[in-house]
C-alpha cells in the first residue's frame, strides 16, 4: 500500500472507529451507573424487608396495625421508639439516595414504592404522633418531605414546640 492509502485508512479509522469508541465508552458508563442505582435500590429494599422482621419479631407492639397498643409498658415504648428510629433512618437513606426533583421514568417506579411505604406508616397514629421526635437531627429536605407526606396522608399539621411535646 503507498502512503496515500495509509492516509486515507487512517482517516477512515479515526472518523469512524473514533466516534463508535467513545459511544460504545459512553454506553458501558451508563450500563454501569444504571447497575449501581439497581444495586443501591435492591440495597435499600432488603434493609425494608430485614425492618418488616423486626416488626414481625415485635408483634405484640402491633406496629403495623392502625390503633396503638392500649396502655403501652415504658418497655414497650421504648422498643416502639428504637423500631420507629429505625425505619426513619431507613427513609432517610432511601430519599437521600433514591429521590432527586428530575427523576426518569425507572427512577420515578423506584421512588414511588418509597413513598408508599412513607404514606403507609404516616397513616398510623403512633408513627405520625412520634415523628418530631424521630425527625431531630434527621436531613432537612427529608424532614420536609414526609412532614408533607403525614400532612397529606393524616389531613392534620404537625407542630413541634420548643420543649419538643407535638400537638396535631
Amino acid at each position: 500500500m503507498n502512503r496515500d492509502a495509509w492516509e486515507l485508512a487512517s482517516f477512515v479509522v479515526t472518523a469512524l472507529g473514533l466516534p463508535f469508541a467513545i459511544a460504545f465508552f459512553v454506553w458501558g458508563e451508563r450500563k454501569e451507573r444504571d447497575n449501581e442505582e439497581e444495586e443501591a435500590y435492591q440495597l435499600l429494599s432488603d434493609a425494608y424487608n430485614d425492618f418488616l422482621k423486626v416488626v414481625l419479631a415485635n408483634a405484640d407492639l402491633r406496629l403495623r396495625t392502625n390503633e396503638p397498643i392500649p396502655h403501652p409498658t415504658p418497655e414497650q415504648n421504648e422498643r416502639i421508639l428504637v423500631i420507629y428510629d429505625m425505619l426513619v433512618s431507613l427513609f432517610e437513606r432511601a430519599y437521600i439516595v433514591a429521590w432527586t426533583p428530575n427523576m426518569s421514568d425507572l427512577e420515578k417506579r423506584r421512588w414511588n414504592s418509597w413513598d408508599d411505604f412513607m404514606r403507609e406508616w404516616c397513616r398510623r397514629e403512633n408513627f405520625f404522633n412520634a415523628l418530631p421526635l424521630l425527625l431531630r437531627g434527621e436531613d432537612p429536605q427529608f424532614q420536609q418531605y414526609i412532614l408533607r407526606v403525614a400532612e397529606e396522608e393524616r389531613g392534620s399539621t404537625i407542630i413541634q414546640t420548643s420543649q419538643g411535646a407535638n400537638h396535631v
